[in-house]
């Protein structure tokens, strides 16, 4: 019986093994590349060309203020959304799901074609006029290509409290609509909401082809650029978008265990 446990427990750590060197040697290749700019010895001059870019700069702080705002819109539309699914319309619950896969299954492109045949200059809402106009357009392009990770968030999160006997109590003690979801609804699922909010800044950090066609000075297209016409600064430019998206991933399980340990005290 030991040996058996012991045979499988070196499996698993094989198995690990070889799944972490799938990920980690080429991220490691990537990050020596990066530091070869200086010929003959290592440096970190790409990730200070970089650092230095103006264009760098710009586009990096343009997606922050994009993902914040997309956040912020995919929070205010997705939890009322799933609260009332759960609570009043259980059995829509499949529908709104297969809704809400719908930008896993159909391609980014196709999704801003479709915005820009609809909102474009000749249309009754015109939304490519003019650059705010297009940066709401774009903004509702990534609420959208984040929807699957939101609503699978807040929705698991909402599985984990009692939703009736919470609403219920606050309705006895005179509580509206607006109340019980800021005041009661929301404090439940933090850890549910960071965890949609850190996708979605993950998401809208890396996205390309939104931004592209609806000609936004994002940070993907950025990306894209410095790689077709650099050397080194791509890989440093990869680095740190790698740091960027686990570090996301990193902060959502914090959340999730400060979470859980006030829910066990």
């Amino acid at each position: 019986m030991n040996r058996q446990s012991h045979q499988s427990r070196l499996g698993a750590w094989i198995a690990m093994a070889i799944g972490a060197s799938y990920f980690l040697i080429p991220l490691i290749a990537t990050f020596e590349f990066s530091l070869r700019m200086r010929r003959g010895e290592y440096s970190f001059d790409a990730y200070r060309v970089v650092f230095a870019d103006p264009q760098f700069q710009t586009t990096f702080g343009y997606s922050i203020v994009m993902a914040v705002l997309t956040i912020v819109v995919g929070v205010l539309l997705v939890v009322p959304t799933a609260y009332w699914v759960h609570l009043r319309m259980p059995k829509l619950r499949p529908l709104v799901e297969f809704i809400t896969l719908l930008p896993l299954v159909i391609p980014a492109i196709v999704i801003v074609y479709g915005y820009l045949r609809m909102y474009n200059s000749s249309s009754i809402i015109p939304l490519t006029g003019s650059e705010r106009a297009t940066d709401f357009l774009l903004m509702c392009s990534y609420v959208t290509l984040a929807l699957p990770y939101m609503y699978r968030s807040v929705d698991t999160g909402l599985r984990t409290i009692d939703i009736r006997t919470l609403t219920e109590a606050a309705e006895v003690l005179g509580a509206n609509t607006a109340t019980i979801l800021f005041k009661v609804i929301f404090p439940n699922i933090t850890s549910a909401i960071l965890s949609g909010a850190f996708l979605t800044f993950a998401v809208v950090i890396g996205e390309f082809t939104m931004a592209s066609l609806l000609d936004r000075p994002a940070f993907g297209p950025y990306l894209q650029l410095i790689g077709a016409n650099r050397a080194y600064e791509p890989s440093a430019l990869a680095v740190i978008a790698f740091l960027l998206t686990w570090a996301s991933m990193g902060l959502i399980q914090v959340f999730g265990r400060n979470s859980a340990t006030r829910t066990q005290k």
